[in-house]
């Protein structure tokens, strides 16, 4: 059993859209006055204010302000969650202090369970049935369906969309018998060790020239200042640069699956190499801020993270393996394939040319038949589904699992962590008060 996210355009009605306009305002309220409330109790009174403090607000603040009730309990309480979240992350230093959030920054809002609304679809188009509100019709095609959990309603370049969460049973064919090593980065998107090479489509600078065309014209309109409305021409500008922008994501989105489910169906053990992705687009801050600054535009543009990710959980899926090697001590890039010898290069030589064997090939190729060798080296054959997950959990590489580990899974809307910290209260109280 796996959680798989489905998105789902919606197609509301002119009156349904503006009832959800007017609710994504309220939980847009109802978030800053938790963080008001959060921010004033602590500097003007010294206390703390928790989850379940805000919580229990709730229904007197529903009686005060009567519009709240049909917004449904359990979405307000998710919209609560929301603002324990962005304390928490802000208390780990992961992100800075909550902020007030603008209606044109706030999406929407979260069911957090079945109570609210209804999912009646069997993964194909169908129609939402949210309360106090009717049935919306939304158009879309889940690969896999099952139990709907959760029910996201957001609002991004003038659409509504439904994200909706299902515990169901993936299922995707078998995959061959085969093993490949990928080595991932700008120049080619992604090298084999097979030779062959997927070259980098570059989405951004294929529409960076109607980007600048547009950017250029908004300059001479009047921007956004503090206290000061921008013109509606610059509004304009900025919504034409944002559906470009959100083009390129799509169209990224989808050369990545493609991707992906290609190299899945050919192949059942896939080896990669292990990649700070954070460390390596992060700022510079030396001399050479431009030279950085395009280096990480196009790592971004190429989107590694993603793409490991969608081939992790579709090897998974069809009971393969998924590997990554560690770089700092394989050093793919600088090791020889055929001979072992490491020598250093830089980013400007894109051969490898061995100067102890004479082995000569691309140097992305190399660098991904060297960690397909160390993958083998480290008790994986040929042939993955002959051999056991054993030897590789001994040597540090574990085979990719579709089992959510609670500890470090992101959260998808659900209140499962909430109702632990109650089972983990409840069963404290006990031993509190035989002491």
């Amino acid at each position: 059993m796996a959680t798989k996210r489905i998105t789902f355009r919606l197609y509301p009605s002119k009156v349904q859209s503006d009832k959800m306009h007017y609710w994504r305002r309220l939980h847009k309220d109802l978030y800053n006055a938790c963080v008001e409330h959060r921010k004033t109790s602590y500097k003007k009174f010294g206390k703390s204010v928790d989850y379940f403090d805000q919580q229990n607000c709730l229904p007197e603040f529903k009686e005060c302000w009567e519009e709240y009730k049909e917004l449904g309990s359990h979405a307000l309480q998710d919209t609560v969650k929301r603002v324990d979240f962005a304390f928490q992350r802000f208390f780990k230093l992961k992100s800075g202090y909550p902020k007030f959030k603008p209606s044109r920054h706030y999406k929407g809002w979260t069911y957090p369970c079945s109570a609210g609304w209804k999912a009646c679809t069997n993964g194909k188009n169908g129609y939402l049935k949210v309360s106090n509100l009717g049935n919306v019709k939304m158009r879309g095609q889940a690969r896999d369906w099952g139990k709907p959990k959760t029910c996201t309603i957001m609002f991004k370049q003038g659409k509504w969309y439904a994200s909706i969460t299902v515990d169901c049973v993936p299922f995707r064919p078998q995959t061959n018998t085969g093993a490949i090593g990928l080595d991932f980065g700008t120049y080619h998107a992604i090298a084999d060790s097979n030779g062959n090479v997927i070259e980098n489509p570059r989405f951004v600078k294929a529409a960076q020239t109607k980007i600048n065309q547009i950017v250029k014209t908004s300059r001479r309109k009047r921007p956004p200042k503090r206290g000061v409305k921008p013109s509606r021409r610059w509004r304009k500008a900025n919504k034409a640069v944002a559906k470009i922008q959100s083009k390129v994501a799509r169209h990224r989105l989808d050369w990545q699956h493609k991707v992906s489910t290609q190299i899945v169906s050919c192949y059942s053990l896939v080896a990669t190499e292990k990649l700070n992705l954070k460390g390596m687009t992060r700022k510079s801050k030396g001399k050479r801020k431009r030279q950085k600054s395009g280096l990480n535009r196009s790592l971004l543009d190429v989107g590694i993270g993603n793409l490991k990710d969608l081939i992790k959980y579709k090897v998974t899926e069809a009971g393969g393996f998924y590997i990554e090697v560690p770089t700092t001590k394989v050093k793919p890039s600088q090791t020889c394939p055929n001979c072992g010898h490491q020598k250093k290069k830089t980013l400007a030589e894109r051969t490898h040319h061995c100067e102890k064997c004479g082995y000569q090939c691309d140097r992305d190729v190399a660098a991904a038949m060297v960690m397909l060798n160390y993958v083998r080296q480290c008790g994986l054959g040929v042939s993955p589904s002959e051999a056991t997950a054993e030897p590789v959990r001994a040597r540090g590489m574990e085979r990719a699992s579709t089992d959510v580990d609670e500890s470090t899974s992101t959260w998808c809307g659900s209140f499962k962590q909430v109702a632990q910290v109650k089972r983990q209260k409840q069963l404290a109280q006990p031993k509190a008060a035989s002491l």
